[in-house]
């Protein structure tokens, strides 16, 4: 582990890689290639999905034994656990994510659930899992999602399905809160994103008044979001309850725009990357200089965002496992990110997804879609790779 003083090297393969075998990095090269393909994706994304559903023969086979593999820890809790006992040897944490979203019928949402719980309860198990995110597309229907955002009155039936959509997530969070376990409530798309957020202030409202149980998730390529944080921040600080922020960038940049276009309404997504990258910036520096009140995660793959959060820690002289200063990156991607920070004494977690190929598809399919449209950091994580299997290689 290195020194307090050693600055966190993100190019160093050596130990971003030294818990993959020389088969298991040319695994990883062959599919970040292929995923460099838009055509490929297009067809992944258009067909896979129904291919999977359908049963047609050797498409679940062929998706779990690439790109699933890839960017799934399992398909039940019991299957992560080599994982995440990988991850810990290398003081890594695990944040646990159900791969389910997209829900509809009420038996369904009640068994997301159920599963939601699963996961809090398997997470206080391991003392390497301190995270559980849960998804609201699936606890609730999008459409009663939807209208609640657009203040349409609900009938009464629509009520109480939103009722229960309410008491989903409440007997999620006192689950975890009773059990020591912290719940992510991840964001979505904007049409429903004010109701997401209603629903996870009130969480922090109950279950975060002595410390953080309970994260909303700020969207920072939407150009809204940084103004969000502060009036976030403003509210729990008046109304005595701590913040708990996990800072991304997004992943339906793609829908959102299209959806914008199509409906004649401005699109909520910033007009350039810089922009999306200057707001992170700020959300980062503002979560740092309040740590004391706001417990914050940067989940992101950009390394600039990742060393400058360090600087930001390292400049103020805090603790670098302090509880309230995290980073984490997705299972399968940004392990130069993840392992050199872990090493320089970092809190640090990977998202372990789970669940059966054809619940986690959507996921999968986002995690490819993404590989073509921010090819720049996509197109590191392949030569990172490939430098460490030609490290190998010199090296004997």
């Amino acid at each position: 582990m290195k020194e307090k003083n050693d600055f966190v090297d993100f190019s160093d393969t050596k130990v971003a890689f030294a818990h993959k075998s020389d088969a298991a990095l040319k695994k990883a090269i062959f599919l970040f290639k292929i995923m460099s393909k838009k055509w490929l994706v297009d067809l992944l994304g258009t067909i896979g999905g129904k291919a999977v559903s359908w049963g047609i023969p050797f498409t679940g086979k062929i998706v779990k034994s690439t790109i699933y593999s890839q960017f799934v820890g399992g398909e039940t809790l019991v299957e992560c656990q080599d994982s995440i006992d990988l991850l810990e040897r290398n003081r890594i944490l695990t944040v646990l994510d159900y791969g389910a979203e997209g829900k509809s019928s009420e038996e369904d949402l009640d068994q997301a659930a159920e599963n939601f719980k699963n996961a809090v309860t398997f997470a206080a198990s391991n003392d390497s899992v301190p995270v559980v995110v849960i998804k609201v597309s699936a606890l609730a229907k999008n459409e009663i999602l939807e209208k609640v955002q657009l203040k349409h009155p609900l009938d009464e039936n629509e009520a109480a399905l939103f009722d229960r959509v309410s008491g989903r997530i409440d007997a999620i969070c006192s689950h975890a809160t009773k059990l020591g376990v912290k719940i992510f409530i991840d964001a979505e798309e904007s049409w429903i994103q004010d109701t997401i957020d209603q629903l996870t202030v009130d969480m922090m409202m109950k279950y975060n008044q002595q410390q953080v149980f309970v994260y909303n998730t700020f969207q920072l390529y939407r150009h809204d979001r940084y103004a969000f944080l502060e009036s976030s921040y403003d509210h729990a600080e008046r109304h005595g309850y701590f913040l708990g922020a996990k800072l991304v960038r997004g992943a339906y940049m793609e829908k959102e725009r299209e959806r914008a276009e199509r409906l004649k309404y401005p699109s909520p997504i910033h007009k350039t990357k810089q922009a999306c990258d200057a707001d992170y910036q700020r959300a980062i520096k503002f979560c740092v200089d309040r740590y004391e009140r706001l417990a914050s995660c940067a989940a992101t793959h950009n390394t600039a965002s990742c060393l400058y959060q360090a600087q930001l820690i390292g400049e103020r002289n805090l603790p670098r496992n302090h509880p309230h200063l995290n980073f984490c990156q997705l299972y399968g991607m940004g392990d130069n990110l993840t392992f050199n920070l872990a090493d320089s004494g970092y809190n640090v977690a990977k998202y372990v997804v789970f669940g059966e190929v054809k619940e986690v598809l959507p996921y999968l399919i986002r995690r490819a879609e993404e590989n073509t449209a921010v090819k720049g950091e996509f197109t590191r994580e392949y030569q990172l790779l490939v430098e460490e299997l030609e490290r190998r290689r010199v090296e004997g």
